[in-house]
């Protein structure tokens, strides 16, 4: 596993990276030194893309992905990043897409190991709730992502 730390508006994200894809992407407390990738690696890749996106600079990720979950999580975060930049879909909505339950995309949401590259915050409640959200900040961050991308709350 290869994996490095990098800086955002929202705070430090540890990117995680396996086999040739990107397998995790997770809010750190790391106060240590910053963890740059290996210049020319997937790694790097990886953290100009979100550079890019957090500039405002990138609406889609091109990075190859490996989030580890099951059959139906998979489809729902295929569903995520089906959601462009700028939109949104309810836990219901996407629920009606997959013949399931609100709750059980909303616990795939939560699950997504690969937050902003997959695009949970893209995911709310019935009646335009924010739900809730993994990172350090929770839904203000979620606020943040979505009024970055230009969603009209």
């Amino acid at each position: 596993m290869e994996q490095a730390i990098i800086d955002s508006p929202l705070g430090r994200i540890r990117i995680e990276a396996e086999d040739g894809a990107i397998t995790r992407l997770r809010w750190t407390k790391h106060d240590g030194t910053i963890t740059p990738p290996a210049p020319g690696s997937l790694l790097a890749r990886a953290a100009d893309q979100l550079a890019e996106y957090f500039a405002g600079k990138r609406d889609t990720f091109d990075l190859p992905v490996s989030p580890s979950g099951t059959t139906f999580q998979r489809a729902v975060w295929d569903a995520m990043v089906a959601i462009p930049k700028g939109g949104y879909r309810t836990y219901g909505d996407v629920a009606g897409e997959l013949g399931a339950s609100a709750r059980s995309v909303g616990t795939a949401c939560g699950a997504n190991p690969i937050p902003v590259i997959i695009p949970c915050h893209r995911i709310l409640a019935a009646g335009g709730r924010l739900g809730g959200f993994s990172a350090e900040g929770g839904v203000e961050d979620k606020v943040w992502l979505l009024r970055h991308e230009g969603a009209l709350l």
